[in-house]
């Protein structure tokens, strides 16, 4: 991947619905060559897919939490992890190191809502106890790193001397 494939991508990330000839300007190529690009970028599995942005409060879901899972000590890892993408609320899993085992976003209308979701994941077999913690504000999500810039806080750090 070259700076070029970088700026594309952060032209998509902006823009997932920008035309190859827009995405070609940007970029200083052809819309061909751009086309061609992006084909091996989705062959390649770096780009995995598009999708609209909706806010989940427009849809009746304005309250979110983080939850960590703690599995018991003869609990299945896969079969967890399955029975919790089979739940509505949880929205992202992440299999985790530290305390918890899983950490996984809920979303859902209200307290009581986030209650029967607790309870839900309560009762997958498997898990032992959970941690919740409710999110009162978003600041910002979804958020990836720009492709063709670094950050001071995501570089390397300066060796010592």
């Amino acid at each position: 991947m070259d700076a070029v494939d970088r700026a594309i991508l952060d032209a998509l990330r902006a823009n997932a619905r920008a035309t190859f000839a827009e995405l070609a300007r940007e970029v200083g190529l052809s819309a061909p060559a751009v086309h061609e690009r992006v084909n091996k970028l989705e062959a390649q599995n770096v780009i995995t897919g598009y999708h609209a942005a909706v806010a989940p409060e427009s849809l009746g879901y304005s309250m979110s939490a983080l939850v960590g899972i703690f599995l018991s000590d003869t609990a299945d890892e896969d079969l967890v992890a399955d029975e919790l993408a089979a739940l509505a609320a949880v929205e992202d899993c992440w299999f985790v190191a530290g305390e918890e085992s899983f950490v996984v976003k809920v979303r859902v209308p209200d307290v009581g809502g986030l209650e029967k979701a607790i309870r839900a994941l309560a009762k997958i077999n498997g898990v032992g106890r959970t941690r919740s913690t409710v999110v009162l504000s978003t600041r910002f999500e979804g958020r990836v790193q720009s492709a063709g810039h670094r950050t001071p806080e995501s570089s390397e750090p300066e060796q010592r001397r």
